[in-house]
């Protein structure tokens, strides 16, 4: 069977809620999934993964977050070709007009560099998702499973 895993930061509870909304989709979709926080995440924790998924916000200037900085530093490093991957960003762009969800495009980046196949767009999210980023977060699901099937 599929197996799907999530890790996310969350400093305000957006990127988390963001996470659970994707775990939801995975389910009714019959996928297996895990959600990890990036505190609780290793390098290696998308080994043993079809479908590799991060949700981060970005802090300040465009920076990765802290509870992801070394799980990003070794993410490149991964052997992790044969996987499809997708990221998801939550930031606010009025704040951070030059910065809005830059760690998004950072880790997808990080994926190409491992080898993974983008199975999706990555979605970026003003702040907290509402209903219509649900609807694009069960669309994002739903590529990221035909792109592995």
């Amino acid at each position: 069977m599929t197996l799907a895993k999530i890790v996310y930061a969350s400093m305000t509870g957006n990127t988390e809620g963001i996470a659970e909304i994707l775990e939801e989709n995975f389910t009714e979709q019959g996928i297996d999934v895990q959600r990890f926080e990036a505190d609780d995440a290793d390098s290696d924790i998308f080994e043993d993964a079809d479908i590799c998924v991060v949700a981060t916000y970005t802090y300040n200037d465009g920076e990765i977050p802290f509870d992801f900085e070394d799980f990003y530093d070794e993410l490149a490093d991964q052997d992790l070709a044969g996987k499809v991957f997708g990221v998801v960003g939550s930031g606010d762009s009025e704040l951070y007009p030059d910065y809005f969800c830059k760690a998004a495009d950072d880790f997808a980046e990080a994926f190409q560099q491992a080898g993974a196949q983008n199975g999706a767009e990555t979605v970026k999210i003003e702040n907290e998702a509402d209903d219509e980023d649900a609807k694009v977060l069960a669309a994002f699901v739903k590529g990221l499973i035909a792109a592995g099937a």
